[in-house]
């Protein structure tokens, strides 16, 4: 009973937190609007393509905080109803606990079940992952592994990757066969742009082809990036839902140090041990660690 009061304290306390964000994001939001009628005023009364711009520019950040607004409620419904023990509602969450994951909101609102965000470094490797669910954890360990996926594509090129069916094997030797095998059948990833360059991405899997032409998920992007991201009430570990390569990056120097070869050696080395026995990177790097796998 303890741990169970434990638990929905928790959820309430994520909930709380996560409804205030929104709460916040829709004060930007109808601040921005305000802001763009004026200029709207202003353009229709003068013509000045200044007051055009400026209107087109605050629009576009009222839809971006509306829609980081949307992806909190979003989670906090989730929360609430795992805290309050409501099984029935659909929840994606973590392989021990089931809890809620943001990311299983950011899915939702790209019309879909699997999607993934990554962000890298400047050798576009990944260096923390978050998951709606895990063939999207899969898709992206894949993409890890191989070092080739629309999600580093979309980082390098700061553009929208889009690919489906024999479409992905083509582009992607390896990380076609290994999506289809997951159960997913096509990809939009989209990068998280940031005036310096690109954190990482965002990919959506098994999107509705309408939403993927309509161009949908740039509000998304834009929000998980301006937002909830680096926003004025950012969490960048989603609440707690994103995970970092760090034991990856702990078990290449292990095997490193046992070796003698090149960190880099080592890392591909795990990359190809959990690829060619199918087993998840994670699991892989533990048991390097521990010492119950030795890879020469």
């Amino acid at each position: 009973m303890g741990a169970m009061k434990d638990s929905s304290r928790s959820g309430d306390g994520r909930a709380d937190a996560a409804w205030q964000r929104a709460v916040s994001a829709g004060e930007r939001a109808a601040l921005a609007a305000v802001t763009a009628e004026r200029h709207e005023r202003l353009y229709a009364q003068s013509g000045r393509e200044f007051h055009a711009t400026m209107a087109a520019r605050h629009r576009a950040v009222e839809e971006r905080h509306r829609t980081a607004a949307r992806l909190q409620e979003t989670y906090a419904r989730r929360v609430r109803a795992w805290a309050a023990g409501r099984t029935d509602t659909p929840l994606a969450g973590s392989e021990d606990d089931h809890r809620p994951l943001f990311m299983a909101g950011v899915a939702e609102a790209c019309g879909t079940l699997s999607a993934a965000l990554a962000l890298v470094g400047v050798d576009l490797n990944q260096l923390a992952v978050a998951a709606s669910d895990r063939p999207s954890r899969g898709a992206q360990d894949l993409e890890y592994i191989l070092t080739s996926g629309p999600g580093r594509d979309a980082t390098r090129s700061r553009r929208a990757v889009h690919a489906s069916g024999a479409d992905l094997e083509r582009r992607w030797p390896g990380y076609g066969s290994g999506l289809m095998a997951l159960g997913l059948n096509s990809v939009a990833a989209l990068p998280l742009r940031v005036p310096s360059g690109c954190l990482g991405a965002l990919t959506v899997f098994d999107p509705p082809p309408a939403l993927v032409r309509a161009g949908a998920f740039d509000a998304v992007a834009d929000a998980l990036t301006e937002s909830v991201l680096l926003g004025p009430d950012a969490d960048p570990g989603l609440y707690g839902g994103t995970d970092l390569r760090a034991v990856v990056h702990q078990a290449a120097g292990v095997l490193s140090y046992q070796t003698g070869s090149s960190v880099d050696n080592a890392l591909a080395l795990i990359r190809a041990r959990a690829y060619a026995v199918g087993e998840s990177l994670d699991s892989v790097a533990r048991r390097v660690i521990s010492g119950e796998l030795k890879l020469a």
